[in-house]
């Protein structure tokens, strides 16, 4: 009987065998994958002939950096229409900003881009902001009730005692005699207004440390969303939560669950209380919470906790990040331009100077404040662009076609700032606004048109005028010439270095009477 044992020199060729054929597959793959991205870019290519664009790296595209908008701005100049941005070799997306073209893609029904949004969705799910089809219309109609101006009307008082904590903080803090850097302090008061609002929410969170937390962490995934689209190395989700700003997405999500977890909960709890639903569902109208808590799909089914936490994360962020974007801006731009400020001042104080509570019927006799506003929404627009992936091909009204699956940005920045839309686009003017003046009915798109329009845009906008009204009767606003803001695009329009303003208190001020 013999025993075969196998020689070192034999197992050692084995495994180079081994070895060199894993090596030879791995070649294998490579090269499939290169000529993959190669003959994809060959695609792009000829599907983007009709699109000039400024020249690019074939694989690093055009050069990332935090200059986004003026960039924008330079090829709206010299690009008809639209310009293709290559963020990489293999990715490419299409940036309109002409009114024509904007109306063609919202007329259509084309999905969000999956190669992007689809980032957002471990923060805030799959709501109405991220979905698409059949599903996006059943939570659009479930929701559009919690928006209906009856409902609405009361809140101006909810936005009125917000904006006043506000603003009693900062004129706590106007004896340090510095600059103060609003865009914190407004996101903190839009937040309570949204609790207030939307979620029923008692007392104010603008004191509260918690709260401070969420509004950091929502900054944080604005950040860190937008930095993930442009690298090439973040899109496989495997790897990107290996890394650094994928550890640090992860904690920043939890903290933002852990607020909207919070209030889900609250209210869960009160609904189990006996009496309490029935008295819910004997209210005229019901908060949006409500509507979510109560709410049955066409099918009979209720909102699964996944759906109703996506829909809370979605309008939790989208009604407080958004909008605290915007009235940051318009404060900023009132402040320099400070004819127009006072002009605006001065119509609020024949509305409200004899002490008056600012009230729903108030919001429509502004008209020159509201033209201010609107002026400033064009100059800085709260999203700055919104993404398609074309679902079928389009053909634009000069004749050019994309095909099919290609990504569109409808760049409403490069829209508002666009020289053959708006003449002198950089200078501030609120008669473009004025009564009876013309424009295309896509020319102005701070809150996006079509059927997937801002379901909550009227809720913005008196939001806006609320915050303004209040804010020009107490203070005086003035910029500070040492930091000019540097709008940067993220997912909601922000400055790279704050938005520091000067505030001084007005002698014999006209306030809400609250205020008193």
């Amino acid at each position: 009987m013999s025993v075969s044992v196998l020689s070192p020199s034999r197992l050692l060729g084995d495994v180079s065998g081994i070895l060199q054929a894993a090596s030879l597959l791995i070649l294998l793959l490579l090269l499939i994958k290169a000529v993959q991205l190669y003959l994809h870019r060959q695609w792009l290519l000829k599907a983007l002939q009709q699109f000039p664009c400024p020249p690019s790296h074939w694989l690093f595209g055009h050069i990332q950096e935090d200059q986004e908008l003026q960039r924008i701005q330079k090829w709206v100049e010299t690009f008809p229409s639209a310009c293709p941005h290559w963020l990489w070799g293999g990715k490419v997306r299409v940036q309109l900003y002409d009114p024509d073209y904007m109306k063609v893609i919202l007329g259509r029904s084309d999905p969000k881009s999956h190669g992007s949004y689809r980032f957002l969705a471990p923060w805030i799910g799959y709501g109405l902001l991220l979905l698409n089809g059949q599903t996006w219309f059943q939570h659009r109609r479930m929701l559009t009730p919690a928006f209906h101006y009856d409902i609405l009307k009361p809140y101006v008082g909810l936005m009125a005692d917000s904006v006043r904590v506000m603003l009693d903080k900062w004129e706590e803090l106007l004896g340090q005699d510095s600059p103060l850097e609003v865009f914190q302090h407004v996101s903190l008061m839009t937040l309570d207004t949204i609790m207030k609002c939307a979620f029923s929410h008692q007392g104010s969170i603008q004191v509260d440390r918690n709260s401070q937390s969420y509004i950091q962490a929502i900054s944080d995934l604005n950040n860190l969303v937008f930095s993930r689209v442009r690298n090439a190395f973040h899109q496989n989700d495997t790897i990107y939560s290996l890394t650094s700003a994928g550890r640090w997405t992860h904690r920043a999500c939890q903290l933002a669950h852990q607020h909207t977890d919070q209030v889900i909960q609250l209210r869960k709890a009160q609904l189990q209380k006996e009496g309490e639903l029935e008295k819910i569902k004997r209210k005229r109208h019901l908060d949006f919470l409500d509507i979510l808590l109560l709410a049955k799909m066409e099918n009979g089914s209720i909102l699964s906790d996944k759906d109703l936490r996506a829909e809370v994360d979605t309008f939790m962020f989208e009604g407080h990040d958004t909008t605290a974007s915007g009235i940051s801006w318009i404060l900023y731009a009132l402040a320099t331009h400070p004819k127009h400020q006072e002009r605006c001042r001065e119509e609020i104080h024949s509305l409200l100077g004899d002490g008056a509570s600012i009230t729903w019927n108030h919001l429509d006799q502004m008209p020159y404040t509201t033209m201010c506003i609107k002026e400033a929404l064009r100059l800085y627009p709260p999203v700055p662009g919104i993404g398609r992936e074309l679902s079928t091909p389009v053909t634009f009204p000069d004749g050019r076609s994309l095909p099919k699956g290609i990504m569109v940005l409808l760049s409403i920045y490069g829209l508002h700032h666009n020289p053959k839309v708006w003449p002198n686009p950089e200078v501030f003017d609120p008669f473009r606004f004025a009564p009876g003046s013309a424009q295309h009915s896509h020319a102005f798109l701070p809150f996006s048109g079509g059927s997937r329009n801002c379901i909550g845009k009227q809720f913005a906008m008196n939001e806006l005028k609320v915050a303004t009204a209040l804010t020009l009767l107490r203070f005086e606003l003035l910029p500070d010439p040492t930091r000019i803001p540097i709008p940067i695009a993220r997912l909601v329009l922000k400055s790279k270095n704050g938005i520091h303003l000067r505030l001084r208190r007005l002698p014999n001020p006209c306030e809400d009477k609250d205020q008193l």
